[in-house]
């Protein structure tokens, strides 16, 4: 157990010195996040200003704001969570890494752990900053959600390892040839996850896919809360139940593709 709790740690430290060494990846990091933050936050705000009414202190208005914003900010976690698992897996294979990794004792649960734990740094370093900056830019803090911010977050990130071991096995099957699904496969799936809209609002064959994916409970318990301040459980639960359940798929549809790949002796020849 001990051992291979190193071996974990030791893939991690590996991603984490590549990203030290490289000031323009931190940059990256830090800047896609804010700069989204503060576009859909000025283009929220003037939504918000623009459907004040006299007397009414501009609530509509401002639910609206802190949906957009809010959405705007737990979408980008999903995303960085599941870059930061396929970055790691390219970074390998850029690196052509894969035969070093699988000669030595590693073995690959641990790889993907070590992903996993690699992800939710990388996405906690580019999330903080755009949180932050929100409070003195707009008055807003997406941590005035509370405790089911961390629901929030857990089921986000748990979609995007999912979502990440996904492209992995299709790149392994595939090659690089793929490699443009790193950044598309997730917007694809984001006008099915009602990020900016609630489900209701999408047509009526739309919605089944809609419901069928976590992301989509997420967003309307983010919206239960700012419009009802309610926190619906129920949405979170079966934003879990899903996430299991893709979860075990991908990781079975990728130990497939990695015992394809070391069979074919692919894992070696992968590589820029």
């Amino acid at each position: 157990m001990m051992k291979s709790f190193e071996r974990v740690y030791a893939v991690l430290i590996r991603h984490l010195y590549i990203l030290r060494g490289s000031k323009a990846r931190i940059i990256e990091i830090i800047y896609w996040p804010s700069v989204q933050m503060i576009l859909w936050g000025f283009i929220s705000r003037f939504f918000a200003m623009s459907g004040a009414t006299p007397g009414s202190g501009g609530g509509l208005g401002e639910k609206a704001f802190g949906i957009l914003l809010g959405a705007v900010l737990l979408w980008d976690m999903l995303f960085r969570t599941q870059l930061g698992v396929t970055l790691s897996y390219l970074e390998e294979v850029w690196a052509r890494n894969l035969g070093h990794l699988f000669v030595s004792p590693l073995r690959p649960y641990e790889w993907w752990m070590a992903m996993m734990a690699y992800s939710i740094l990388r996405a906690l370093a580019g999330m903080l900053p755009a949180t932050i900056l929100a409070i003195p830019f707009y008055g807003y803090s997406l941590f005035d959600l509370g405790l089911p911010l961390l629901f929030f977050f857990f089921n986000l990130m748990f979609m995007g390892w999912w979502l990440g071991f996904l492209i992995m096995a299709l790149l392994l099957k595939a090659g690089q040839g793929a490699e443009t699904l790193a950044w598309a496969l997730t917007f694809f799936l984001a006008p099915f996850c009602a990020v900016y809209y609630p489900i209701s609002s999408l047509p009526a064959w739309i919605q089944p896919i809609a419901n069928a994916l976590p992301a989509s409970h997420v967003f309307e318990g983010l919206r239960a809360i700012i419009n009802h301040s309610t926190f619906e459980a129920s949405h979170m639960w079966w934003a879990f139940l899903l996430n299991c359940g893709y979860m075990a798929l991908s990781m079975f549809l990728l130990q497939l593709s990695f015992n394809s790949a070391r069979k074919a002796g692919t894992l070696l020849q992968s590589g820029e």
